[in-house]
């Protein structure tokens, strides 16, 4: 795809140093198993330099909610505990960097945006009907619907007021301004489910709105907390947006090629729901079986798939090539967000998210 379509579209210290290398560390698995061992090297080299931030951070999750009685405290605490890639205050860590570097501040908004993160989460195993989140039951089905939607809202709640504390001008507005445009592209999303003829332009529009617009504020809020110029600041937006969008892709990919184990969640989840994810769409412009295919699952108000007719699309999304060119538009992504990153002062920090950028397509979970 060109670039205009790109444009478009812990209880010991032991412990909780383990849950910061999550991410980092299965991207760096993934790398060495295909032979890229000098990103492997320079991961690590990220995950070294980064360990002490990134440990504060989930040392401090590990408080939020702790304890708590009600019902949606006790989900928030449920999704909390399962860990997750904590790319986003990786993001806030590497931005802050660029400037003075990880301070209080950019601690503070770390620990907001994975907050925000899992908040979406609680909402959207309710109303994707999710039973499993991060290789567990999901807190809906252990606490009921309700709790998990008050356990989503618990923590939006949590991280504004976190965020309003750290008293970083521009920040809370953005914040805001971040939380409304994902509410309203889960909306619109969910109004287009089981829409067969979705475009990539549309997909581009969602996934820019529900996905990489948090890790665009991630970026943001980092560069704000390290005082960084704001030229370095929109370099930094801009590298979040890309990014965000590769993530999202290969997200998409992985629900057809990854390993359910792995993932933590079962596989075909985004079809099931009516959901035309860039994979689909890609096949859909080289297969003429595929259309009707989905249709037949997406006729009615519920989506209903078979195991025969899943392996059926699978196998035509795989035979048009679909997945691979999905991951090179990611790489591609990825490459848009690295050449962002000339426009910011050489140092570590920016080296640090070029390989991060670099990774993100290799991810297998």
């Amino acid at each position: 795809m060109d670039s205009v379509v790109v444009r478009e579209a812990k209880k010991s210290n032991e412990v909780d140093a383990q849950g910061t290398r999550e991410v980092l560390g299965s991207l760096t698995r993934a790398c060495d198993a295909r032979g890229m061992n000098g990103l492997t090297d320079r991961l690590a080299d990220i995950n070294r330099w980064l360990e002490q931030d990134l440990t504060d951070v989930e040392r401090e999750i590990a408080h939020v909610a702790k304890g708590g009685d009600t019902l949606a405290e006790k989900s928030a605490r449920h999704l909390l505990d399962r860990g997750g890639k904590r790319l986003r205050p990786i993001c806030v860590a590497l931005a802050s960097r660029m400037g003075s570097g990880f301070n209080p501040a950019a601690r503070t908004f770390a620990i907001a945006v994975e907050l925000v993160h899992n908040a979406t989460l609680l909402h959207d195993d309710v109303v994707d009907l999710g039973d499993m989140r991060r290789g567990a039951p999901a807190a809906r089905v252990i606490y009921g619907n309700a709790a998990s939607i008050f356990g989503g809202d618990w923590l939006l709640v949590e991280a504004l007021t976190r965020v309003q504390a750290a008293n970083v001008p521009g920040v809370l507005d953005r914040a805001l301004a971040v939380i409304r445009e994902m509410v309203i592209a889960e909306a619109w999303q969910l109004e287009r489910r089981g829409r067969v003829g979705a475009t990539a332009r549309e997909y581009f529009e969602i996934a820019r709105g529900k996905t990489a617009s948090l890790f665009r504020w991630a970026m943001f809020a980092g560069a704000r907390a390290g005082g960084t110029t704001d030229d370095v600041c929109a370099a930094l937006e801009e590298y979040g947006t890309h990014l965000g969008l590769a993530f999202q892709i290969v997200d998409d990919v992985l629900d057809f090629d990854g390993e359910a184990a792995e993932l933590g969640k079962s596989l075909f989840i985004d079809l099931r729901e009516g959901k035309m994810t860039y994979p689909l769409i890609v096949a859909m412009q080289k297969s003429s079986e595929l259309f009707p295919l989905l249709e037949e699952v997406c006729r009615d108000s519920e989506v209903t798939l078979s195991p025969d007719l899943a392996k059926r699309i699978h196998t035509i999304v795989q035979n048009t090539g679909a997945t691979r060119i999905s991951l090179e538009l990611a790489q591609e992504m990825c490459t848009e967000a690295t050449n962002c990153l000339s426009r910011l002062p050489t140092g570590r920090a920016r080296d640090a998210l070029a390989q991060v950028a670099l990774a993100i397509p290799q991810r297998r979970k």
